[in-house]
Protein backbone atom coordinates (compact mmCIF):
# COMPACT_ATOMS: atom_id res chain seq x y z
CA UNK A 1 0.00 0.00 0.00
CA UNK A 2 1.14 3.53 -0.72
CA UNK A 3 2.54 5.62 2.10
CA UNK A 4 1.04 8.79 0.60
CA UNK A 5 -2.04 10.54 1.95
CA UNK A 6 -3.75 13.33 0.07
CA UNK A 7 -5.12 16.40 1.87
CA UNK A 8 -7.86 18.23 -0.05
CA UNK A 9 -8.01 21.99 0.60
CA UNK A 10 -10.69 24.44 -0.48
CA UNK A 11 -10.05 27.04 -3.18
CA UNK A 12 -12.97 29.26 -2.07
CA UNK A 13 -12.00 32.46 -0.25
CA UNK A 14 -15.24 34.33 0.63
CA UNK A 15 -17.98 33.67 3.19
CA UNK A 16 -20.97 34.37 0.99
CA UNK A 17 -21.52 38.11 0.51
CA UNK A 18 -20.27 39.06 3.98
CA UNK A 19 -16.92 40.32 2.73
CA UNK A 20 -15.22 38.00 5.24
CA UNK A 21 -12.29 36.00 3.94
CA UNK A 22 -12.08 32.25 4.34
CA UNK A 23 -10.13 29.27 3.06
CA UNK A 24 -8.90 26.03 4.55
CA UNK A 25 -8.62 26.15 8.33
CA UNK A 26 -4.90 25.73 8.96
CA UNK A 27 -5.01 23.81 12.28
CA UNK A 28 -7.29 21.22 10.68
CA UNK A 29 -4.49 20.46 8.25
CA UNK A 30 -1.63 20.84 10.72
CA UNK A 31 -2.83 18.47 13.44
CA UNK A 32 -3.68 15.50 11.17
CA UNK A 33 -0.44 16.17 9.28
CA UNK A 34 1.52 15.85 12.51
CA UNK A 35 -0.20 12.58 13.48
CA UNK A 36 0.12 10.99 10.05
CA UNK A 37 3.69 12.11 9.49
CA UNK A 38 4.64 10.60 12.86
CA UNK A 39 3.04 7.35 11.67
CA UNK A 40 5.33 7.37 8.63
CA UNK A 41 3.06 8.78 5.93
CA UNK A 42 3.93 11.35 3.30
CA UNK A 43 1.37 14.14 2.90
CA UNK A 44 0.50 15.76 -0.42
CA UNK A 45 -2.12 18.39 -1.21
CA UNK A 46 -4.76 19.14 -3.81
CA UNK A 47 -7.33 21.90 -4.29
CA UNK A 48 -10.23 22.30 -6.73
CA UNK A 49 -8.63 25.18 -8.63
CA UNK A 50 -5.00 24.27 -8.02
CA UNK A 51 -2.30 26.79 -7.18
CA UNK A 52 -2.07 28.38 -3.74
CA UNK A 53 -5.23 27.71 -1.73
CA UNK A 54 -6.55 30.43 0.60
CA UNK A 55 -5.88 29.80 4.28
CA UNK A 56 -7.44 31.04 7.49
CA UNK A 57 -7.24 30.61 11.20
CA UNK A 58 -5.00 29.33 13.89
CA UNK A 59 -3.26 30.58 16.99
CA UNK A 60 0.43 31.27 16.86
CA UNK A 61 0.88 29.63 20.26
CA UNK A 62 -0.18 26.35 18.64
CA UNK A 63 3.19 24.60 18.33
CA UNK A 64 1.87 22.01 15.89
CA UNK A 65 0.50 24.71 13.61
CA UNK A 66 3.79 26.60 13.75
CA UNK A 67 5.70 23.45 12.81
CA UNK A 68 3.35 22.91 9.87
CA UNK A 69 3.62 26.49 8.61
CA UNK A 70 7.39 26.56 9.11
CA UNK A 71 8.06 23.29 7.31
CA UNK A 72 9.79 24.14 4.01
CA UNK A 73 8.27 21.16 2.21
CA UNK A 74 4.76 22.28 3.23
CA UNK A 75 5.51 25.83 2.10
CA UNK A 76 6.62 24.57 -1.31
CA UNK A 77 3.63 22.28 -1.72
CA UNK A 78 1.05 24.89 -0.68
CA UNK A 79 2.47 27.37 -3.18
CA UNK A 80 1.36 25.22 -6.12
CA UNK A 81 -1.20 22.52 -5.37
CA UNK A 82 -2.34 20.32 -8.26
CA UNK A 83 -5.99 19.94 -9.17
CA UNK A 84 -7.70 16.58 -8.50
CA UNK A 85 -7.81 15.89 -12.23
CA UNK A 86 -4.00 15.97 -12.35
CA UNK A 87 -3.63 13.18 -9.80
CA UNK A 88 -3.66 9.39 -9.96
CA UNK A 89 -5.86 8.03 -7.14
CA UNK A 90 -3.88 4.78 -7.04
CA UNK A 91 -0.94 6.74 -5.63
CA UNK A 92 -2.75 7.37 -2.32
CA UNK A 93 -3.71 5.22 0.64
CA UNK A 94 -6.16 7.81 1.93
CA UNK A 95 -7.66 11.23 1.40
CA UNK A 96 -8.52 13.81 4.07
CA UNK A 97 -10.94 16.64 3.41
CA UNK A 98 -9.62 19.50 5.52
CA UNK A 99 -12.21 21.92 6.88
CA UNK A 100 -12.65 25.67 6.68
CA UNK A 101 -15.81 27.48 5.67
CA UNK A 102 -14.72 27.72 2.04
CA UNK A 103 -15.34 23.99 1.62
CA UNK A 104 -19.08 24.60 1.85
CA UNK A 105 -19.01 26.38 -1.51
CA UNK A 106 -16.64 24.30 -3.64
CA UNK A 107 -16.30 20.79 -2.19
CA UNK A 108 -19.87 19.47 -2.72
CA UNK A 109 -20.08 20.14 -6.45
CA UNK A 110 -16.57 19.39 -7.70
CA UNK A 111 -16.68 16.22 -9.83
CA UNK A 112 -12.91 15.73 -9.96
CA UNK A 113 -12.63 15.77 -6.19
CA UNK A 114 -15.53 13.34 -5.80
CA UNK A 115 -14.14 10.96 -8.41
CA UNK A 116 -10.71 11.01 -6.79
CA UNK A 117 -12.09 10.24 -3.34
CA UNK A 118 -14.42 7.53 -4.61
CA UNK A 119 -11.56 5.82 -6.43
CA UNK A 120 -9.34 5.88 -3.35
CA UNK A 121 -12.15 4.48 -1.21
CA UNK A 122 -13.15 1.76 -3.66
CA UNK A 123 -9.53 0.62 -3.91
CA UNK A 124 -9.60 -0.07 -0.16
CA UNK A 125 -8.33 3.31 1.00
CA UNK A 126 -9.51 5.50 3.87
CA UNK A 127 -11.59 8.67 3.52
CA UNK A 128 -11.35 11.26 6.28
CA UNK A 129 -13.00 14.64 6.79
CA UNK A 130 -12.98 17.16 9.60
CA UNK A 131 -15.27 20.05 10.62
CA UNK A 132 -16.62 21.52 7.35
CA UNK A 133 -14.58 19.03 5.32
CA UNK A 134 -17.53 16.59 5.26
CA UNK A 135 -19.14 19.03 2.82
CA UNK A 136 -17.25 16.92 0.26
CA UNK A 137 -19.31 13.90 1.29
CA UNK A 138 -22.83 15.23 0.76
CA UNK A 139 -22.83 14.36 -2.95
CA UNK A 140 -20.02 11.78 -3.07
CA UNK A 141 -21.29 8.69 -4.88
CA UNK A 142 -19.55 5.37 -5.39
CA UNK A 143 -19.43 3.51 -8.69
CA UNK A 144 -22.76 1.79 -8.02
CA UNK A 145 -24.46 5.18 -7.56
CA UNK A 146 -24.89 4.97 -3.80
CA UNK A 147 -23.87 7.85 -1.56
CA UNK A 148 -20.79 7.05 0.51
CA UNK A 149 -22.44 8.42 3.67
CA UNK A 150 -25.76 6.57 3.30
CA UNK A 151 -26.35 4.54 6.45
CA UNK A 152 -23.01 5.53 7.96
CA UNK A 153 -22.33 7.22 11.25
CA UNK A 154 -20.58 10.55 10.77
CA UNK A 155 -19.42 13.62 12.68
CA UNK A 156 -19.37 17.12 11.19
CA UNK A 157 -19.65 20.76 12.23
CA UNK A 158 -23.06 20.90 13.84
CA UNK A 159 -25.93 23.21 13.02
CA UNK A 160 -25.68 24.55 16.58
CA UNK A 161 -22.00 25.40 16.12
CA UNK A 162 -22.76 27.11 12.81
CA UNK A 163 -25.48 29.25 14.37
CA UNK A 164 -23.21 30.02 17.34
CA UNK A 165 -20.73 31.53 14.86
CA UNK A 166 -23.51 33.63 13.32
CA UNK A 167 -23.08 31.93 9.95
CA UNK A 168 -26.17 29.75 9.83
CA UNK A 169 -27.75 32.09 7.27
CA UNK A 170 -24.49 32.66 5.36
CA UNK A 171 -23.38 29.15 4.43
CA UNK A 172 -25.17 27.66 1.40
CA UNK A 173 -26.55 24.81 3.53
CA UNK A 174 -26.33 23.44 7.05
CA UNK A 175 -23.84 20.61 6.95
CA UNK A 176 -25.12 18.28 9.66
CA UNK A 177 -28.73 18.55 8.53
CA UNK A 178 -27.76 17.93 4.91
CA UNK A 179 -25.73 14.85 5.82
CA UNK A 180 -28.79 13.47 7.60
CA UNK A 181 -30.87 14.21 4.51
CA UNK A 182 -28.39 12.17 2.48
CA UNK A 183 -29.01 9.16 4.72
CA UNK A 184 -26.05 9.59 7.06
CA UNK A 185 -26.44 9.16 10.80
CA UNK A 186 -25.00 12.35 12.25
CA UNK A 187 -23.51 11.79 15.70
CA UNK A 188 -23.01 15.12 17.48
CA UNK A 189 -21.10 15.96 20.64
CA UNK A 190 -21.56 19.16 22.68
CA UNK A 191 -20.43 22.32 20.90
CA UNK A 192 -16.66 22.64 20.43
CA UNK A 193 -15.89 19.27 22.07
CA UNK A 194 -13.63 16.79 20.29
CA UNK A 195 -15.66 14.14 18.51
CA UNK A 196 -14.29 11.59 16.03
CA UNK A 197 -16.55 8.95 14.48
CA UNK A 198 -15.22 5.91 12.63
CA UNK A 199 -17.52 3.83 10.43
CA UNK A 200 -15.62 1.30 8.37
CA UNK A 201 -13.03 3.19 6.32
CA UNK A 202 -14.75 6.55 6.83
CA UNK A 203 -13.31 8.80 9.57
CA UNK A 204 -15.00 12.09 10.40
CA UNK A 205 -14.46 14.78 13.03
CA UNK A 206 -16.81 17.47 14.30
CA UNK A 207 -14.68 20.58 14.69
CA UNK A 208 -11.11 21.89 15.06
CA UNK A 209 -10.70 20.08 18.39
CA UNK A 210 -11.27 16.82 16.51
CA UNK A 211 -8.56 17.28 13.86
CA UNK A 212 -5.73 15.45 15.60
CA UNK A 213 -8.02 12.59 16.48
CA UNK A 214 -9.06 12.20 12.85
CA UNK A 215 -5.40 11.87 11.89
CA UNK A 216 -4.78 9.27 14.62
CA UNK A 217 -7.79 7.19 13.59
CA UNK A 218 -6.81 7.32 9.93
CA UNK A 219 -3.32 6.11 10.84
CA UNK A 220 -4.78 3.32 12.98
CA UNK A 221 -7.06 2.12 10.19
CA UNK A 222 -4.28 2.20 7.63
CA UNK A 223 -1.97 0.24 9.93
CA UNK A 224 -4.72 -2.36 10.31
CA UNK A 225 -5.21 -2.64 6.57
CA UNK A 226 -8.34 -0.47 6.56
CA UNK A 227 -10.21 -2.51 9.18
Amino acid sequence: MSNKILFALTSHNQKGDTGQRTGFYAPEAAHPWAELRQAGYQIEFTSPQGGRPPMEGGELDDATLRAFLDDPQITTQLAATPTPEQLDPSAYAAILFVGGHGTMWDFPHHPGLAQLAAAIYEAGGVVGAVCHGPAALVNLRLADGTLLVAGRRVAAFTDAEEHAMGLGQVVPFLLASTLNERGAIHVPAPDWQANVVVDGRLVTGQNPASAGGVGREMARLLAAGGR
